[in-house]
């Protein structure tokens, strides 16, 4: 018997009962991918109000590296609850925000001394990176690339690059932001090597200091290691370093946003490794604290230390409940071996795909790196035309038979796995035949 198990239909009606109740008080733009409400969660594995359990390759979109309901960092909560659960730390401090400082100082890869500073969502740290950076340098220009997700505040939806849902009606956008091209192999000109597509990209950064913007104006480069919300696009080995080069050429800081991919889920504790790229300043949150809202910057001392007196924080940033799970989720990647677990389950899964790929011709890429895995569907492989639909069906297949995958791209054709480290192997394994099942089930009648 395995872990999935369906005693109604998905939605059940306990969950139909409540989804026609938030319906009627919860705007229509939060929509679910989803239609099982949930009533409890472990590991990998969700139970919903109906009964149903499913298996959970999305993590809360990125945000369960240590699993749904992990003890230890739930005793940590509780024991920071029972002494305090808020004062703001710029009125009242309290040792756990400096403690995970410490921590993270120490993890974020770059020699010298660094600094961390915690915000309560990836918008919010993106947007403080760059007022870091405006202070450090004085300049005001902000270069993001294309494909890119930031967030969904003023500045982050700004640097953010896909249009629908994100930014179709919410302009006039935030002022002195330009945008660079980004490496997409599978989606390059007829005959490119990824090595040429990503020199390429990089000619054409350095190329906007002539046509775009003046170097001496930029403060600073925002880049994913690994671009999440545009279909986990991994660029080619020499792309980020010569990128971090032309950087440091012109004074221009270099911003790593690792929301998506820091905390181990690549097979490396933060997604630069990989290339060999120090940034000046990372940029965290998701996994960070297990869900819990908390972001951090962290990087270069001597960046951090720019802004000027009470010019940076908010009444809930390092909230002390977030710190202290944050600081257990570290303990938790140390003590369980999930950035080792996540290069093991990389390879499991990708061996998988690459064999759904030789069964299934609507899959034109398995990419990625360690955990960080997923599928681009196509309408054939020849013209590489992006299979929306197809992808939306596959989805929501899964769904109904107990398994949830996401969806992500710039076409919104990506399958993406997100899944908690902690992912027992039958597990993966129950959740990926539900997959390949779906794929196998063709396209789905028009409603």
């Amino acid at each position: 018997m395995g872990a999935i198990v369906l005693r109604t239909p998905i939605p059940g009606p306990r969950s139909l009962e409540i989804l026609r109740r938030k319906q009627a008080v919860v705007p229509g733009a939060l929509s679910v991918h989803v239609p099982a409400v949930v009533a409890s969660a472990g590991g990998a594995l969700v139970h919903d109000v109906d009964g149903n359990t499913l298996i959970d390759l999305s993590g809360g979109i990125g945000c369960l590296n240590v699993g749904h309901g992990n003890r230890a960092v739930a005793e940590a909560m509780k024991a920071q609850i029972d002494r305090f659960w808020h004062t703001d730390f710029t009125v009242m401090p309290y040792e756990p925000y400096v403690a995970l400082a410490e921590r993270l100082a120490a993890l974020v890869p770059g020699a010298g001394r660094k600094k961390a500073a915690f915000f309560n969502s990836g918008a919010e740290a993106v947007e403080n990176a760059v007022k870091f950076a405006r202070a450090f340098t004085g300049r005001p220009a902000v270069i993001a690339f294309t494909g890119g997700f930031h967030g969904r505040t003023l500045l982050a939806m700004t640097m953010t690059s896909k249009t629908h849902p994100y930014k179709a009606g919410f302009g006039p956008f935030a002022p002195e932001v330009y945008r660079a091209p980004y490496p997409y192999p599978y989606r390059a000109a007829e005959g490119m090597s990824p090595e040429a597509c990503g020199q390429w990209c990089a000619d054409q950064f350095e190329a906007m200091f002539t046509t775009t913007v003046a170097a001496e104006s930029v403060a600073a480069a925002v880049v994913e290691p690994i671009q999440g919300e545009a279909g986990f696009i991994v660029p080619p080995p020499g792309f980020l370093p010569r990128i971090a080069e032309i950087c440091r050429r012109h004074g221009i800081l270099l911003v790593a946003d690792e929301v998506q991919t820091g905390l181990g889920r690549t097979g490396r504790l933060f997604a630069c490794e990989h290339f060999g790229v120090a940034p000046d300043l990372v940029v965290l949150a998701k996994s960070l604290a297990a869900g819990m809202p908390l972001s951090a910057v962290v990087g270069r001392a001597d960046v951090l230390d720019a802004a000027g007196d009470s010019t940076i924080g908010g009444t809930y940033v390092g909230n002390p409940v977030a710190c202290a799970a944050a600081l257990a989720v570290c303990d938790e990647i140390e003590r369980l071996g999930l950035v080792q677990r996540a290069e093991a389950l990389g390879a499991r899964i990708r061996a998988r795909l690459e064999r759904m790929q030789d069964a299934h011709a609507a899959i034109g890429e398995v990419r990625g790196l360690g955990a960080m895995l997923a599928i681009e569907l196509v309408e054939d492989r020849r013209s590489r035309v992006p299979a929306a639909r197809r992808t939306a069906d596959v989805l929501r297949t899964c769904v109904e038979r107990g398994a949830v995958f996401l969806r992500a791209g710039l076409h919104g054709n990506v399958i993406r796995l997100l899944l908690p480290l902690v992912t027992p192997d039958a597990e993966l394994d129950e959740a990926l035949d539900v997959l390949d099942e779906a794929l196998a089930a063709g396209p789905r009648p028009t409603a």
